[in-house]
Order: structure tokens, then sequence, then C-alpha cells
């Protein structure tokens, strides 16, 4: 196992922790903390449908006219949800606060999928879904899709490895209202695994 933390501040506005990207510069004073992360050393290998699962982030009807290109992610979505119906890997499904930001959208099918459940916080690591993925055996990866990229995913992604899972995301199915908040979140992630890693050749 590796030890590695990661830097949080309380965000007033959320009445929660998040975490603060490569490069922040805190300039008052503010609540901060340390998550110990163990991270099991492993490069991202090549995908096999038994010990992978899908998770499907917040694609809600309400987002669609605040989210960039969200008609191009829902596509890629779709395909992605098909793709796993047809190859029988397990898709997870959350929807943030339903009541007041509507379902998934009806462009993609959610018929046969493991795990439909609302949240009230960013990530998709629910008990219900960690009792889900302890059900499934040999879960090593997981693919992640949805919005928004710099919270949710973002947030999903770094509890995921945190419990030593492979986090695979799809770049064309993944947004945020605004593209600099998407482009550093990726790019937090791609930093976050270089960092673990080495660089790429």
């Amino acid at each position: 196992m590796h030890r590695k933390f990661v830097v949080q501040l309380f965000a007033e506005e959320w009445s929660q922790y998040i975490d603060l990207p490569k490069g922040f510069v805190v300039s008052e004073r503010c609540k901060v903390r340390l998550v110990p992360l163990q991270i099991q050393i492993t490069t991202l290998g090549n995908l096999t449908p038994s010990s992978t699962v899908f998770f499907c982030c917040d694609m809600q009807e309400r987002f669609r006219p605040a989210i960039k290109y969200f008609g191009d992610i829902i596509s890629v979505g779709q395909r992605l949800v098909q793709g796993a119906r047809i190859l029988g890997i397990p898709v997870i499904v959350t929807e943030q606060y339903p009541k007041g930001l509507g379902s998934t959208v009806q462009e993609i099918d959610l018929t046969g999928v493991r795990l439909v459940l609302p949240k009230t916080k960013f990530s998709m690591v629910l008990p219900e879904v960690e009792a889900a993925l302890a059900d499934i055996p040999g879960v090593r990866s997981v693919v992640l899709f949805g919005v928004e990229t710099h919270v949710c995913i973002q947030q999903t992604a770094l509890e995921l490895v945190g419990r030593g899972v492979e986090v695979h995301i799809v770049a064309d199915a993944t947004s945020s209202r605004s593209m600099m908040d998407r482009m550093f979140a990726l790019e937090h992630r791609v930093e976050d695994i270089r960092s673990e890693f080495g660089s790429f050749s």
C-alpha cells in the first residue's frame, strides 16, 4: 500500500469539504483537512467485463440547459449503457436530489441496470453502492461518466481510487457548466496518476 494525502477545504456554500486542486492558493482564514488515502500501486490496464462496473452519475433532465455539450455526452452515455447491457456489465446510476432536479434523461435507457439511487452528496460512493460492489465478485475497475466533472465525478473517482479501484473516466461522456471546470478536473485526475505512476510514454 502507498499512503497519500488529499487536502480538502471546507466549502460553506455546500456545508462540506471539497478537494483543493493542485496550485490552488488559500488567501484567507479557512478550515482545511488532510484526508489519508491508501492506494494500491497498479497501472491502469485493459478492462475485463467480468471485473468492471459502469457508473452513470447524475445525467438528469434539469441539467440539460446548464451543462456544456450535454446532448453530446448523453449520446456517448447512451452507447456506454447499451454496450454494458450487451457485455453483461453491471451499471449503477445515481440522481442528485431527483425531487428537485428530475430523473435521468429519457434518452438513456435504464432497463436492466443494477441500481438507480437518489443522492444528496457529491460522491456516488453511497452505502448502497458499496454494498452492491461487495456483492459483485472480483470488481477491479469502474468506468465513470456523467456530471459534473469537477464535483461529483471527481469526488467519486477519488473515493474509488482510495479504495483501490481502477477508475476510467470517459472524457467525452462527462462535462460541467464551465469548460474551465471540466478541463481542470480532468487535468487534476491525470496529474494524480502521473504523480503515482510517473510520466506516460
